[in-house]
């Protein structure tokens, strides 16, 4: 986006701190400590590991615990310093208790979130299961039955709304009560299994990322239904984090890229794709209109879609491709050759950074009191990295 004087806005290019390498498996988890003292890791073997930040920027290992089964999530409360860890067993692990769950033990346990304002520990499994325990006592104080495997999970602490998202593509909002939940609505935007969600409290908008290498932006506080898309990965999103402080998305796929969206510019949302028989430019039969290609004698064309303008569209008149950025496409789409020539130049450039963590991102971790970003790789690798303007 341009700034006043006329110059591109400054490129938020994240700087490489620091590698940690010491792992025997993939860290499928981690999470930095308070003021960036530290950070604690979880890897797949079920090994939890405690790095403490010495001069010059260095982590050194200070604790070191295996679990005794395999572990597959983590929720780190920074103000209680609590750590909770679920395991492919189907419990919930604390420093301070540990939670049974009968009728779930031997279930894979898919995602762990901890919140204090209410105590709460709200978790999920494969089998479909949303449970949440009061987390002082360990009491089981409600469940839900899901459509789907649960894949994400985020929860607003003022209305207690609890936003699921599954392999189904589905979002699913919960109304929470101390001992029961009733069902708000459900959305669906993704043609792929959901695989991380974001909860920006602050804007009421959340963020979902999917297999299908795409990005929904819901505006739950605008009331209007408004979806947005952003359309800036070749892979599978596995992580999304909110900086809400300078509104920007941080996106980052399996394939190893970095995305970071400006999210202070007006965006809009994608139009629906027309249904039409015929071209609606030069109105030319589509192949399935037997009836106007006998009458006119002429051969069928495939059928199109303009993405800026959602008309159906033949290949002729619709040749040419452009980004349109502010509908989330940053690559090259198709659109008509009268939308073609209406965007004007300005509108085509980026609104966002991209870049190659050269590893691919399995989990993805960012601090905003300190601008840190850290990534795991299934390089059994852990980067930090700095974002200069997000200090």
């Amino acid at each position: 986006r341009p700034m006043a004087d006329g110059a591109p806005p400054p490129v938020l290019e994240p700087c490489l701190l620091n590698e940690i390498r010491d792992f025997h498996d993939v860290v499928i988890t981690a999470v930095f400590l308070p003021k960036g003292d530290g950070l604690i890791s979880l890897s797949e073997d079920g090994t939890i590991q405690v790095w403490l930040k010495r001069k010059g920027d260095q982590y050194w290992p200070s604790i070191h615990h295996t679990m005794q089964t395999s572990c597959s999530c983590m929720a780190f409360s920074p103000e209680t310093r609590r750590l909770f860890v679920g395991t492919v067993a189907g419990n919930i692990c604390t420093v301070v208790c540990f939670f049974v769950c009968p009728d779930h033990q031997g279930t894979r346990m898919t995602v762990v979130l901890f919140v204090l304002e209410v105590e709460w520990l709200l978790s999920t499994r494969q089998d479909k299961n949303l449970t949440w325990h009061c987390s002082e006592s360990g009491q089981l104080l409600g469940t839900y039955n899901t459509t789907a495997c649960v894949s994400g999970l985020q929860f607003d602490v003022e209305t207690r709304h609890a936003f699921v998202g599954d392999q189904s593509g589905q979002v699913t909002i919960l109304k929470l009560e101390q001992d029961r939940c009733s069902l708000v609505t459900t959305f669906k935007g993704h043609t792929g299994n959901i695989t991380a969600l974001c909860w920006d409290p602050i804007h009421r908008m959340l963020f979902s990322g999917s297999t299908d290498q795409s990005i929904i932006m819901w505006d739950i506080g605008g009331r209007t239904g408004t979806a947005i898309e952003l359309q800036g990965h070749k892979d599978k999103i596995q992580g999304l984090c909110y900086a809400s402080l300078t509104h920007h998305l941080i996106s980052c796929s399996s394939d190893g890229r970095i995305v970071i969206w400006d999210m202070n510019v007006t965006r809009e949302e994608t139009p629906e794709w027309l249904d039409s028989d015929s071209c609606q430019k030069c109105e030319k039969p589509f192949f399935w209109n037997f009836k106007q290609m006998w009458d006119r004698r002429r051969i069928g064309l495939r059928q199109h879609h303009c993405r800026k303008c959602g008309e159906a569209v033949c290949a002729k008149c619709s040749s040419k491709s452009s980004p349109i950025p502010l509908m989330g496409f940053e690559f090259p789409v198709r659109v008509c050759n009268t939308c073609h020539e209406s965007i004007p130049e300005k509108d085509r450039a980026s609104t966002t950074s991209f870049h190659n963590s050269e590893h691919n991102i399995v989990h993805m971790h960012y601090e905003p009191t300190i601008g840190t970003l850290l990534t795991s790789g299934t390089d059994k690798v852990i980067k930090v990295w700095m974002i200069p303007r997000f200090q």
